[in-house]
């Protein structure tokens, strides 16, 4: 990891993502500095209409918006759900934007060819299938894709239950281990509950350390591309 330090913008749509990708800078970017920006109401829409409408992409280019006004070096956003719509924005700015969890998936299309998906918010399943079916076909390779949506899961960590969390994370991701090459855990909400699964499983994918490194690495690229111009 790049020991220069650089500011950071997280965007969130949930206080689920946050404490995950703090601890994700933490242990693998630590000498970053964070600046987060956050609108809650989005997941709770997102989790009513179960789609991205063009209100709330105009309200994630807002808060990027006002994330490029602090002058930040990077934009990263934290909720899955709203992926697709990291594409329509990110040529407006003119630094690094990433979605929270392509490095993630692009990952998982090298690991194998049987995927598993498990999302705790509906909206993110079908868009975290989409995004793999779309990656595998850039790379020509076949890929079965069996994906579980658990929004019981998602409603105890809102209810402040995050055992009874875990543990229907956990039963899905064994269950899905019996057929699957590796195993994506859609959200960043979900990475707390790898930590009782680890090694009972077949391989398990979270997007915080991934995307921690790929907007690190994005930064780095265009600082190192503007510095052999001048």
């Amino acid at each position: 990891m790049a020991a220069q330090q650089y500011q950071i913008a997280l965007i969130h749509a949930t206080m689920n993502s946050v404490q995950p990708i703090l601890e994700a800078f933490g242990e693998h970017a630590p000498e970053m500095t964070l600046v987060n920006f956050m609108d809650e109401s989005l997941i709770f829409e997102l989790n009513e209409t179960k789609r991205v409408t063009k209100g709330m992409i105009r309200r994630l280019m807002n808060l990027a918006e006002k994330a490029a006004a602090h002058e930040v070096d990077g934009i990263l956003l934290t909720c899955s759900s709203f992926t697709p719509a990291v594409a329509e924005i990110r040529h407006l700015f003119n630094v690094p934007m990433l979605s929270a969890d392509l490095s993630m998936l692009e990952k998982a299309v090298d690991l194998g060819s049987r995927i598993g998906v498990i999302a705790t918010v509906e909206a993110a399943g079908p868009t975290t299938t989409r995004l793999l079916e779309g990656i595998a076909a850039e790379r020509q390779k076949s890929v079965q894709i069996e994906t579980i949506v658990i929004p019981e899961a998602f409603q105890a960590l809102q209810n402040r239950n995050p055992a009874q969390h875990d543990e229907l994370i956990t039963r899905k991701a064994e269950e899905l281990s019996l057929d699957c090459d590796v195993i994506v855990f859609a959200q960043f909400s979900m990475a707390r509950a790898v930590k009782g699964i680890q090694g009972k499983t077949k391989p398990i994918l979270t997007s915080p350390e991934t995307s921690v490194k790929a907007i690190v690495q994005e930064i780095t690229k265009k600082e190192a591309a503007l510095h052999d111009l001048y």
